[in-house]
């Protein structure tokens, strides 16, 4: 398994935008993508909690949060505010020499592959806290 870090290093630039990575998703780790709202309180959890915390994205331009997980979690996903991203994915994603850009970054990135563990991450997205955010948003979006 290729950690996120060292995919990173090998990942090929986007056009000429300079820092940015294009990274194949499903090759030992998948994605699993949130609003950036369900995504940050998620993350707040799991630091609260000390579970371990594989790398996660923060992309600021589409307010979206990417957590990296071990390949072969499908169906775990369809109950909540997220997609599971996995082979045939690409990641447009800032590379180790431009880790905290204007249009987000690297909340974590271990230097090891450590991945975010799936049922944790399941849980930290059902606290109820997390839940009652998504409501609000929901709700907000409808009115």
């Amino acid at each position: 398994m290729t950690s996120v870090r060292d995919a990173l290093r090998r990942a090929p630039l986007v056009g000429d935008v300079p820092g940015l990575r294009l990274l194949k998703v499903g090759d030992g780790w998948d994605l699993v993508r949130t609003s950036a709202e369900i995504g940050l309180l998620t993350l707040a959890y799991l630091r609260a909690a000390g579970a371990p915390i594989g790398p996660v994205l923060y992309d600021r331009t589409n307010a979206r949060l990417y957590y990296a997980i071990t390949t072969g979690t499908t169906g775990h996903w369809d109950d909540l505010p997220v997609r599971h991203l996995s082979g045939n994915s690409w990641l447009v994603a800032p590379g180790l020499e431009n880790l905290g850009a204007w249009f987000g970054g690297w909340c974590e990135l271990p230097d090891d592959d450590t991945l975010t563990d799936a049922a944790i991450l399941r849980t930290a997205l059902q606290h109820p806290y997390v839940t009652a955010a998504a409501e609000e948003a929901h709700s907000d979006a409808v009115h």
